[in-house]
């Protein structure tokens, strides 16, 4: 158990009670627990705090407008109550404290693309170094200790028991993404970060931060809030928001890694060379040059790579053993990942690209690969930001040779509306609502040279139709449509 002071919290009173543990849902309160009960969308979490005194929780944390809400109940329970201004941030804290264990040396990767590349690569170079490590995000906790996470960035609770039980397990260094929902909500801010990235900004989250300003707000508190000063920031001086992310350290005199091609780069992309499996670099890092073959598809993987090594060496890795270890590093799963290859040679990837400036940019880092044809596969997820819908599809319609309009997670939402938005970007596309029936129509089209880009899903295994969620994967799909076309199976 541990005290309320312990935890650096003050309750009305001075009242100090020992803590068993940390809830934010009133529903898996437990005997002694402090119950979070922070402000929502549209129900405040002081609602809640009747049952979660009933199911036994010793302490509320709250703010003012909780404290309101919550006052007669916890007096009657004889609860403490702590009342602070940013909820969220004390919980974050809090967590920390409670489960006090990270990683000797964590990381965190912020941006609209590239984050998962970049923190999968980061531990990637990590381990090829000899260390333990692990990189936590969309696709889970993956590396030297594994674990499912329902988030990209887990709420802090879920967060710092992970961070508790790797560094239990021996896990040495963490890669984190760090979502512009997380940031906005504090859910890093215990996190003892050493260095920080930014890879790009382009629109999405639309439906949740109402606008650019507050989008990027919330993933610029990556580096005014959660890096500390002593911290070094990695950051993609090639985008225009990049620049002010530099701009914002510089006030804070943070230590900045510039990546990048143009002549400002600390660390420069000087040339790059493709083939049908890999590609090339020529890269200079403070004057000195390296030439590195990387196995992976698509040209934006340059950045994410550079990324990822700059990361590893701003906590402290010789930079000579980084990029010796950069040919060895592998894809992430549902990034650029080659799913099946037609006996003609025609080639299927999937991709997670599922904004405009995915969508382009991946097409447009396949195109130098392939000899032929560039098709592309596009949806849009219901119940989510609606502007981004034709943009895609017009996105997918400049820099593809063939698009085909399906459907992606259409949740709530009328399937064939939300692919009438697409449309009106890409008028010229193929419309197969049936996300299956697409494929194996991509799939059957592919000519010798040509390759098919599946976009939208990437990794994710199953598709949400209302709140049903279907076995789905895109890789597997791929691979069925090449065996039934071909008679392998």
């Amino acid at each position: 158990m541990t005290s309320l002071t312990e935890l650096g919290l003050t309750a009305q009173g001075g009242r100090d009670v020992q803590i068993t543990g940390l809830s934010v849902d009133s529903r898996k309160v437990e005997e002694g627990h402090l119950f979070a009960a922070l402000p929502g969308s549209s129900v405040h979490g002081a609602t809640f705090v009747p049952m979660a005194l009933s199911m036994g929780a010793r302490a509320i944390l709250t703010d003012p407008a909780g404290a309101r809400i919550a006052s007669e109940a916890v007096a009657e329970h004889d609860a403490a109550l702590v009342v602070v201004e940013d909820a969220r941030q004390a919980l974050a804290y809090t967590a920390a404290l409670f489960f006090g264990r990270q990683p000797d040396v964590m990381v965190a990767v912020t941006g609209t693309n590239g984050k998962t590349s970049v923190a999968t690569f980061a531990r990637q170079i990590w381990q090829l170094l000899g260390a333990s490590a692990i990189n936590i995000g969309t696709t889970g906790v993956e590396g030297d200790w594994q674990a499912p996470s329902p988030h990209t960035t887990p709420e802090p609770i879920t967060l710092h028991r992970m961070l508790a039980d790797a560094a239990h397990a021996g896990v040495e260094y963490g890669a984190m993404e760090a979502s512009s929902h997380g940031l906005a909500q504090r859910r890093l801010d215990g996190v003892s970060v050493t260095a920080a990235a930014f890879t790009n900004f382009t629109q999405d989250h639309l439906d949740y931060h109402a606008t650019f300003e507050a989008y990027f707000a919330a993933k610029a508190g990556l580096f005014t809030r959660v890096l500390p000063e002593d911290g070094v920031a990695v950051v993609n001086v090639d985008d225009p928001k990049g620049v002010e992310i530099e701009g914002l350290c510089a006030e804070r005199g943070v230590d900045v890694m510039r990546i990048g091609r143009s002549d400002a780069a600390d660390l420069r992309v000087l040339s790059q060379r493709f083939d049908p499996t890999g590609q090339e670099l020529r890269v200079d890092f403070v004057g000195n040059i390296y030439q590195i073959r990387l196995d992976l598809i698509g040209g934006f993987q340059a950045e994410n790579v550079m990324t990822a090594a700059g990361l590893v060496m701003a906590c402290g890795a010789d930079p000579e053993e980084v990029f010796s270890c950069l040919p060895e590093l592998t894809g992430v799963r549902g990034r650029m990942e080659h799913a099946a290859t037609r006996a003609n040679g025609a080639t299927v990837f999937v991709d997670y690209a599922h904004t405009p400036d995915a969508v382009a940019t991946a097409i447009k880092a396949l195109r130098p690969h392939v000899m032929g044809r560039v098709i592309a596969i596009i949806g849009a997820g219901g119940d989510r930001d609606k502007t981004k819908r034709p943009l895609m599809g017009q996105a997918a319609a400049e820099n593809a040779d063939l698009v085909i309009v399906t459907d992606d997670n259409p949740r709530s939402e009328d399937p064939a509306a939300i692919r009438a938005e697409v449309l009106v970007g890409a008028p010229d596309a193929i419309e197969i609502g049936d996300r299956a029936e697409a494929i194996l129509r991509g799939v059957d089209s592919l000519q010798p040279g040509d390759a098919l880009l599946i976009c939208g899903k990437g990794h994710e295994s199953g598709q949400i139709i209302g709140n049903d969620v279907y076995p789905f994967d895109d890789v597997e799909q791929a691979s069925l449509a090449v065996g039934a076309l071909e008679g392998r199976i």
